[in-house]
């Protein structure tokens, strides 16, 4: 077992039960990133395994950008590790304030890294792609910290995007049972 799948059963992310996923699909797992991000010593695991995978594939971005809300602390945590700094994806556009989807500094041609917490079919990601390419910024990778083996890493690759997991569900849910 990994030091992450670990560190997620132990902090209790992976419950068990009847789940409607962001997708729509229905679900007898459930991943609860969220458990681990606001967990100061799994939220630094997970930073450290990211970096590492950037550094093994060989990512080197001008920004990383999390998509509010789950993978925000995933973004800072990774920013930290990395000296990258940061930008948040909004899902909508808010009627206050700047009303900007994209919070923080971006510069049309930056190169940008999109951390995710959970990808199922990764349509999320996608439109945070969408986005930050309407923003003139390069995307050609996302990191999560699960892959859930609905599609995404195939819609990713239809967009051009290369993906990377630092764990697969099924093995996460086959250590656990």
């Amino acid at each position: 077992m990994s030091e992450l799948s670990k560190a997620l059963m132990d902090c209790g992310a992976l419950q068990f039960g009847e789940f409607t996923l962001a997708s729509g699909a229905k679900s007898d797992y459930y991943i609860d990133i969220k458990k681990a991000s606001t967990n100061p010593k799994v939220l630094y695991l997970i930073s450290q395994l990211m970096a590492e995978k950037m550094q093994d594939q060989n990512i080197r971005p001008d920004r990383i950008a999390g998509v509010v809300l789950g993978s925000v602390p995933l973004a800072a945590a990774l920013s930290l590790a990395t000296g990258v700094p940061y930008v948040m994806i909004r899902k909508e556009k808010k009627d206050h304030g700047t009303g900007k989807l994209i919070e923080g500094d971006l510069n049309p041609g930056d190169k940008v890294l999109v951390v995710e917490d959970v990808i199922t079919t990764a349509g999320s990601s996608i439109k945070a792609i969408h986005t930050l390419r309407e923003a003139g910024a390069e995307v050609t990778d996302v990191i999560s910290v699960i892959d859930r083996e609905g599609g995404g890493r195939e819609n990713l690759e239809a967009e051009g995007v290369r993906f990377n997991p630092l764990v697969i569900a099924s093995e996460l849910v086959k250590e656990k049972r």
